[in-house]
């Protein structure tokens, strides 16, 4: 598996295994499956309440813990931040099962998350996390972050796909030290992503999959990626995009379908803000 170098010198493997919007009921299955295909890396969050499922999973793979990465993440906490930042990790660590994380992410930027990010920043100089990182950040919070704490993010996990390609914001990104991450490498099959006719015909010039095609124009970004799917078919599949490369030309003809907007929701938006920012989970 190709890895990523993260600005800590963490090696993090640069495909993985999603686990969101998958039921808890049906997780430990697919993390059994998906550790049988050979992913290593595992991404879920407390928000998604399949975390114990995924510790189920692991805890029976029998896969040695140093071979595994895993990330969860960090919901937004009421005050006192620190104190509930801590709580929160030492929850999702129990229902993992496990002793430490790979990869802990602040889920939103919204709340205390100055306090939220010193109570990481303390969890990670104990060792009880070996890389410390953010998501749904825009760049202006991004550079915020990094010019007034100690610890800048390894990790900004953002939506990325052909659609939406953030290149400004991987280069300020990258400028900082920090590496994005895409959620939602398939746009969730919006605008007929599956069956564009320009990804179809690059997907046929290789043999490969829409799919695979994505997963692979992704890695030549150089932009780790979690992928999901519960069919052990599509898991294989998903892992299976090492053996051939993206011409210049391919990766242009990509880079032409980015409409530079989001096909989800803007976290700028004022109403977004108050829906996620007020939301509890526990």
């Amino acid at each position: 598996m190709q890895t990523i170098t993260l600005n800590n010198g963490i090696e993090m493997p640069i495909l993985g295994f999603g686990v969101f919007q998958i039921p808890p009921e049906q997780t430990e299955q697919a993390v059994t499956d998906a550790l049988a295909a050979g992913y290593r890396k595992f991404d879920t969050a407390s928000a998604y309440r399949n975390e114990e499922a995924v510790g189920r999973a692991i805890k029976a793979g029998g896969v040695p813990r140093e071979e595994l990465f895993i990330t969860t993440k960090l919901w937004v906490q009421d005050a006192p931040a620190e104190d509930n930042t801590k709580r929160a990790f030492e929850t999702s660590l129990t229902r993992l099962g496990l002793d430490y994380l790979d990869l802990y992410l602040m889920h939103q930027p919204f709340g205390d998350a100055y306090a939220q990010w010193r109570a990481m920043q303390d969890l990670h100089r104990q060792g009880r996390i070996k890389a410390i990182g953010i998501s749904n950040f825009y760049p202006d919070r991004v550079v915020d972050l990094v010019d007034h704490n100690e610890i800048a993010p390894a990790v900004n996990q953002i939506e990325v796909h052909p659609f939406f390609q953030r290149v400004v914001d991987q280069q300020i990104n990258a400028e900082r030290g920090v590496v994005i991450e895409s959620w939602g490498p398939f746009a969730a099959g919006k605008n007929n992503l599956f069956t564009d006719p320009v990804l179809t015909a690059i997907g046929q010039a290789h043999g490969k999959s829409v799919a695979q095609i994505v997963l692979r124009w992704l890695v030549q970004r150089q932009i780790p990626v979690n992928a999901k799917s519960i069919s052990p078919d599509r898991m294989a599949a998903n892992l299976a995009v090492f053996d051939f490369e993206l011409s210049g030309d391919q990766m242009n003809q990509i880079a032409a379908l980015d409409t530079g907007a989001t096909l989800y929701f803007d976290h700028r938006d004022p109403a977004i803000v108050a829906q996620l920012g007020n939301r509890r989970i526990d």
